[in-house]
């Protein structure tokens, strides 16, 4: 299912997730050092990360939320993105009490103030868990016909350009949906110790 957001012909989403998360992740391990160090420049420098990487974080989630709704009804994907998108809410929420909390004194925070980064932290490795099985697993804002010869997305040709015809492996899972996949061979060529219902 290809998103429905795009720049360059790449989802936005994914593209604006990486700042708020690197900012918040990094804001707590600041949070972590001056308890360690007991150095508050720190903490002042985790201050404003917060209040970036919540900037970030909304802007992030109009794009998320775009695509969420394209998702169809009815499907693991739109479960899985809906405790995606609310898990994120709750992490954003979390990191503003966070920020509002330091405001009076940014350089030493109320011990609330850094609870709430942390399990905020926690939460977004969660919901980030969620996001990767979104595309990794379930294929949302993945190209229909994606493989792994696809042409540059620069090019305009769509993602399954340049497949011989017949080229896809007949599905026998029950999926009806596009098969991404250039050939039955399996990644791992080992034993396969799943066990077969």
């Amino acid at each position: 299912m290809e998103s429905k957001v795009k720049v360059a012909g790449h989802p936005v989403h994914p593209m604006l997730i990486v700042f708020p998360l690197g900012l918040l992740a990094t804001a707590v391990r600041f949070d972590i050092i001056y308890q360690i160090s007991e150095y508050s420049l720190w903490c002042v420098v985790s201050y404003y990360m917060v209040g970036a990487g919540v900037i970030g974080g909304l802007a992030a989630a109009v794009f998320g939320w775009l695509d969420w709704f394209a998702i169809p009804n009815g499907t693991r994907a739109k479960r899985v993105g809906l405790w995606h998108g609310a898990g994120n809410v709750v992490v954003l929420g979390l990191f503003v009490l966070s920020w509002l909390l330091r405001r009076e004194n940014p350089a030493v925070p109320p011990t609330g103030a850094i609870v709430a980064g942390l399990v905020g932290f926690v939460l977004a490795a969660i919901t980030g868990w969620l996001g990767g099985e979104l595309v990794d697993r379930l294929g949302v804002g993945v190209d229909d016909g994606a493989h792994l010869n696809s042409p540059s997305s620069l090019s305009k040709l769509p993602a399954g350009a340049g497949l011989a015809p017949g080229s896809r492996p007949a599905n026998r899972t029950g999926y009806t949906g596009a098969d991404r996949r250039m050939s039955q061979t399996a990644a791992y060529s080992g034993i396969d110790r799943r066990v077969q219902v």
